[in-house]
């Protein structure tokens, strides 16, 4: 009987961390469909995108979980997801295929040749989120612009999100409610758009990838460094904090063919996420054996929501855009704290910084966008200004 119970008990904690996480793969799809729009991309690279950021790591997962038994959840990387935004104005689409297709090549010789832990001493993590806390920053300024543009709507699911963070603590994500009531006032306001007159399941849609220099210089170090710095290595650190022995080069190896492969059908970099992890591998999640077992269910959610995609990219048609770009921003918000917070806590301090502020930008200079240049100034300014400071932290690590 006792047994009975604790094993119960260890399917409630799982049920209760792997829940939370099906709510945010729900919410974040607004990203992809709102970035979507920005690249005015057809209904079929939509659906296929949509297909293969969830299905795909969703699958990849499943395995890894049931044959390694722990709890390794791979993800569409969310960075890598918002920098397509960032991209869409320097870069074409099939340049952007490209570009991390040429990145999971990349992810990929540095799991081969064991470069890992090198390149984590020469590109400081707080540059890094300085960089994507830039690149996020138009999401959260995009909420107040839905505002002015429909004050009711985004109005009453701005108030409902603050409610839920205040009251709703840990179990109830506050984004849930927050959709809930945009939709609800949508409708009570009659601008719901018609509803597709028929529902088939998604075809992949290949795009013809183009290798050209700009995407390639642009995009592909950020996302390497996004992949194995910002994702793989933290989330795998966590890991071995719980006792766990996470396959390191299986990962990164699975990252960057995941990536290869993938990109055929929509810009994809398939990494670990570390919130996912989080939620997924701490105690909160029951019994250290079980806990593997919130991947399936997270992974079954994946892979429903991949085979609902040609459904998803009819969203913009059916509901208003302002409130998918005002729900994109909402979910965004946890991830820019933290990334603020590593660009705020030290003891790299300049260095970040810029690279926060060069990347909220948009700047273009010689055919290369903001993103690759907060890159590149936020670690020159760290190698001037901070150079005892990194040589520090790089003697550390």
């Amino acid at each position: 009987m006792s047994s009975h119970s604790e094993s119960e008990r260890s399917w409630l904690a799982t049920l209760g961390t792997a829940v939370p996480l099906v709510v945010i793969f729900f919410a974040v799809l607004s990203i992809p469909l709102s970035v979507a729009q920005t690249l005015d991309l057809s209904s079929e690279q939509t659906v296929s995108w949509i297909l293969v950021a969830y299905a795909l790591p969703s699958l990849l997962s499943l395995g890894l979980a049931a044959f390694y038994r722990q709890p390794l959840i791979l993800t569409g990387n969310l960075f890598a997801l918002i920098f397509v935004n960032s991209l869409g104005s320097q870069l074409a689409f099939d340049e952007i295929i490209g570009a991390y297709m040429v990145a999971g090549v990349g992810v990929l010789l540095i799991s081969v040749l064991g470069l890992t832990g090198r390149l984590a001493r020469w590109v400081p993590e707080a540059v890094v989120f300085g960089l994507l806390a830039g690149a996020i920053f138009s999401f959260l300024t995009g909420i107040f612009v839905s505002l002015g543009q429909s004050p009711l709507i985004i109005g009453g699911t701005l108030l409902v999100y603050l409610m839920g963070r205040r009251l709703g603590g840990q179990r109830l994500p506050a984004i849930l409610p927050a959709i809930l009531t945009g939709l609800l006032l949508t409708a009570a306001t009659g601008q719901f758009g018609p509803l597709p007159a028929s529902f088939d399941l998604p075809v992949p849609t290949v795009t013809q990838p183009l290798f050209s220099l700009e995407g390639i210089v642009t995009a592909v170090p950020v996302l390497i460094v996004v992949i194995v710095l910002q994702a793989n290595l933290p989330s795998l650190i966590f890991l071995q904090a719980q006792a766990y022995e996470p396959p390191t080069g299986i990962i990164d190896t699975v990252s960057g063919v995941g990536t290869i492969i993938g990109s055929l059908l929509g810009p994809l970099a398939v990494s670990l996420s570390l919130p996912a992890t989080a939620l997924l591998g701490g105690s909160d999640a029951g019994a250290r054996d079980w806990r593997h077992r919130g991947v399936y269910i997270a992974a079954a959610a994946g892979i429903l929501i991949g085979l609902l995609a040609g459904l998803a990219a009819d969203l913009p048609d059916i509901i208003p855009v302002t409130l998918l770009q005002a729900v994109a921003g909402l979910a965004m918000i946890n991830v820019f704290a933290d990334a603020l917070e590593a660009v705020t806590r030290g003891p790299l301090l300049l260095g970040p910084l810029f690279a926060f502020v060069v990347a909220a930008s948009n700047i273009t200079l010689l055919g290369l966008g903001s993103l690759f240049w907060a890159l590149l100034i936020g670690l020159g300014v760290s190698a001037l200004l901070e150079q005892d400071t990194w040589r520090q932290l790089r003697q550390q690590d």
